[in-house]
């Protein structure tokens, strides 16, 4: 018996599920891992195509760019360019050479999914939207880059526009993505899983079967892999799908068929 038996007679036999109790319970955890990447790859999915929106988004704003440079620590523009504000899909940016917005001004800017971003007068700013997903990740969401630690020095319009429209995501960018979407959607279904694994040793133990506390959850880990597999679907139609439910739900369903032919103890005498 292996993980890629039980995988198929998750698909099809259903009646057979109640084998995985005498897997090692290190396949058992590859397992979850291998169902955490099943519900990951339609969240990374969203990520890329919002990371590739940025870059378009970034190619835009950088066309309606006046000519600059960054130099003694000053944002360096023509005597008469006047500062703006334009508003993409995925960015809200500030041009500000005239010194007439600050940090806040861009943190404010920044509504719904938009990042804020501000070349001021003396620092570049950024803004992700306030979440506790960016706060918890990044420690903050407002961060600034003055000018005069030299970071900067040396920018100009013209590198600037060069440098977007070349610009590709390495794929060890894509992997770090991907390792930080999985860590939490792991962690999401061991919870899930301990929860159909509750609701399976009770009904275990009102059917007397002979199933300890860690059969049944390490034949509830398989029983969750056709709900995953529908749960990953309907994120690519709908990302705002909430899979919590459908996975206890349909896992719970099909550890009672999983578990129809298992042994039972002798009811206890009167």
């Amino acid at each position: 018996m292996n993980s890629f038996i039980l995988f198929k007679q998750s698909l099809f036999q259903l009646t057979h599920l109640h084998q995985a109790k005498k897997m090692p319970f290190w396949k058992v955890i590859l397992y979850v891992v291998f169902l955490s990447t099943i519900l990951t790859l339609p969240i990374t999915k969203q990520l890329f195509s919002i990371m590739q929106d940025i870059k378009s988004d970034g190619q835009k704003i950088a066309s309606k760019l006046p000519d600059f440079t960054i130099t003694d620590g000053k944002l360096k523009t023509a005597s008469k360019t006047e500062g703006f504000i334009y508003q993409t899909n995925s960015i809200i940016f500030t041009f500000d050479p005239e010194g007439k917005r600050s940090l806040n001004d861009v943190t404010a800017d920044s509504v719904g999914t938009a990042v804020g971003l501000g070349l001021l007068q003396d620092e570049f700013v950024v803004a992700f939207p306030k979440s506790g997903a960016a706060d918890s990740l990044l420690g903050a969401n407002q961060f600034e880059i003055p000018y005069s630690k030299g970071t900067l020095d040396g920018l100009n319009s013209k590198d600037l526009k060069e440098s977007l429209d070349g610009a590709s995501f390495p794929f060890w960018i894509k992997l770090i993505v991907f390792v930080f979407t999985l860590y939490p959607t792991f962690l999401n279904l061991i919870f899930n899983l301990l929860m159909i694994t509750i609701g399976a040793n009770l009904y275990s133990k009102i059917r007397l079967y002979k199933l300890r506390f860690l059969d049944c959850l390490k034949i509830s880990t398989y029983c969750a892999t056709l709900p995953v597999i529908a749960s990953s679907i309907l994120h690519f139609i709908n990302r705002s799908f909430d899979d919590s439910f459908l996975i206890v739900f349909v896992s719970l369903v099909v550890f009672f068929f999983a578990t129809r032919n298992e042994t039972r103890q002798e009811p206890p005498l009167a």
